[in-house]
């Protein structure tokens, strides 16, 4: 199991800015995501802008959601 999220911000282009549990801050990049299904709906910047953190992970007012090991293993550490 990996570490949970404790922060999210948003960046430029769709990325985020996630810190977890072990201190540890990554981005996370949600373009490979914005043509498929329910995640189309985060191409509204306003929308996307408003992700939160819960569970240890991340979401959207319209449970938009993503597994805190998918956000872990496939972000980038950059601190």
């Amino acid at each position: 199991m990996n570490p949970r999220i404790t922060k999210v911000d948003t960046l430029q282009d769709y990325k985020l800015l996630l810190e977890f549990a072990n201190g540890e801050s990554k981005m996370f990049d949600m373009n490979k995501y914005l043509d498929f299904g329910v995640f189309k709906e985060l191409r509204d910047v306003n929308y996307f802008n408003k992700v939160k953190v819960g569970h240890g992970s991340i979401y959207w007012p319209h449970e938009q959601d993503l597994c805190p090991d998918t956000l872990y293993l496939d972000s980038i550490k950059i601190y």
